[in-house]
């Protein structure tokens, strides 16, 4: 972002953060390769994050599927605390002139206090059999109520984990990747391991700064290697 816009941004951030109340963390990426990268924050808090910390997995892959041509913004996909709380969360693309993403504005909402008080509130009025047995709205696994579509969004098919720096966040993403695998990752054949790659690519994840040393770590291989993966599947890194 521009100087300008980054200063303005930066207000509404703070802005937003006193007028929706500490349960909402409101968020300013500043995709400019030098910091890719929060730059404000407030109700920082709720996710644990501070300023310099990364973009997460959900907006790399947001930012790696160019969804800021078809969508000004998405809305109320869940995010994953490290605190293990469900948040809902949502996107604002920032576009220069050319419509090219400059930055992200983000909110993220906890609502357990709220889930806190509806449960206080249940029993205080009903006793426990009752609830169990005639509880009008069903949690759902992760702990949550299903969230119903907000206007023409498209659902976010990923869920966002916010991670505090680059190499949590880099870690988070090839475990993601490599969950259903049950080789040690240097002991993958080269077809796996450029499938991983591939994965990872779609993810985004070599959009950070110093994901091919990662991934070279992680195969036990050479960087030179991981490039001649992504030249072979013509990927840019």
């Amino acid at each position: 972002m521009t100087p300008d816009m980054l200063q303005q941004y930066s207000v509404i951030v703070q802005f937003l953060g006193k007028t929706l109340g500490p349960d909402y963390e409101v968020v300013l990426h500043d995709l400019n390769p030098e910091h890719n990268e929060i730059v404000a924050i407030a109700n920082s808090h709720v996710s644990g994050r501070s300023i310099g910390s990364p973009l997460t997995n959900a907006s790399l892959k947001m930012l790696i599927d160019k969804a800021y041509e078809t969508d000004d913004f998405l809305c109320n996909y869940k995010g994953i605390a490290e605190n293990g709380r469900m948040l809902r969360s949502s996107t604002m693309f920032i576009k220069d002139a050319d419509g090219h993403p400059a930055g992200l504005l983000c909110i993220n909402f906890d609502d357990s206090r709220y889930l806190q008080l509806h449960d206080s509130l249940l029993s205080i009025i009903h006793p426990q059999e009752y609830i169990t047995a005639h509880a009008s709205v069903k949690k759902t696994a992760d702990g949550i109520t299903p969230l119903p579509a907000a206007g023409p969004q498209k659902p976010e098919p990923i869920t966002e984990n916010f991670s505090m720096d680059i190499p949590s966040l880099m870690h988070k993403m090839f475990a993601d990747a490599t969950v259903s695998i049950p080789t040690p990752a240097d002991r993958l054949n080269q077809q796996e391991k450029k499938d991983i790659i591939e994965k990872l690519h779609k993810q985004g994840l070599f959009q950070l700064k110093g994901a091919i040393t990662f991934i070279a770590e992680q195969f036990a291989c050479s960087s030179a290697t991981i490039y001649r993966y992504l030249s072979e599947l013509k990927l840019n890194s």
